[in-house]
């Protein structure tokens, strides 16, 4: 994949998931020292991006002499450096999320698509993959700068309160979605976010029915966005496309207009390719 006209790819910009439980873990498969790992891994973000030794352990829950290890093994493979007392991770660990990327056909075919809706709208343009309660971001080809957030590859938001998110939880069924919604707490990013979680499947539901999305300053004041589904040759939803636009040029109304019609002709646009290709 060529490179994108977003910025560099950012590790996960929240805490460092708990390990799993014991319920959830697959008995004698899981390997608790790969896990400690990532999550050392995890542990550095854009508000952590050199830590000491005493850092990591604090935010892994990690002993110092577990947290100590698992860095020197990672030093050694190259993901890490040291400069004196202060680790960090190194570009090598972009390595991790490039496989994932270029494992996935759609990336590839996704990224001109959304340079040409970029071109048309002259608005910015991400796309995203569900991750939990959470979207990732995997594609962005950003315009004007309108949201406060420093948003890139591999940046997450929460499912609930955005448009991309709202696409991919509309595309669950019923049983996943409601297990979501009920173990993560809805907190509302500004007053007109819906943190009602009947009031919220509603809003899915009409997502579902509608097949596109809209959010409007839910997420965050005067940031509209709306997004369309990428679906697989099977009709399942792989990803989701948007258009992120700023309320004071236009009203969640007039984005439909002017925006909705480019948007679900380049959402079709890289299903087919998706379709072609897999």
């Amino acid at each position: 994949m060529k490179p994108s006209a977003s910025a560099a790819p950012e590790i996960d910009t929240t805490h460092a998931p708990d390990a799993p439980d014991a319920q959830s873990r697959p008995g004698d498969a899981y390997v608790q020292s790969f896990a400690r790992g990532l999550s050392v891994i995890r542990s550095f973000d854009a508000s952590r991006p050199a830590q000491t030794l005493t850092d990591v352990a604090a935010a892994t829950g990690l002993t110092r002499a577990g947290a100590r290890r698992i860095l020197l093994t990672l030093q050694a493979l190259g993901y890490v450096e040291a400069d004196g007392r202060l680790f960090q991770l190194t570009p090598k660990i972009l390595d991790l999320g490039f496989a994932y990327l270029t494992s996935m056909p759609f990336w590839n075919l996704a990224e001109p698509v959304m340079e040409d809706l970029v071109g048309q709208v002259h608005e910015s343009c991400s796309a995203a993959v569900l991750n939990g309660a959470e979207i990732v971001y995997v594609l962005r080809v950003p315009t004007h700068k309108i949201i406060t957030q420093n948003l890139s590859i591999g940046s997450r938001l929460p499912a609930f309160c955005t448009s991309m998110g709202r696409v991919l939880l509309a595309a669950l069924d019923e049983a996943s979605l409601d297990a979501i919604l009920n173990a993560n707490p809805l907190v509302a990013r500004t007053p007109r976010t819906i943190v009602d979680r009947a009031a919220l499947k509603e809003a899915i539901a009409v997502v579902r029915a509608q097949g596109w999305a809209i959010v409007d300053q839910e997420l965050e004041e005067g940031l509209i966005s709306m997004s369309a589904p990428i679906r697989d040759r099977q009709g399942r939803v792989i990803a989701a496309l948007n258009i992120s636009g700023n309320a004071q040029r236009k009203s969640a109304k007039q984005m439909v207009k002017a925006f909705l019609e480019p948007l679900l002709d380049a959402a079709q646009r890289v299903s087919d390719m998706v379709a072609r290709r897999g």
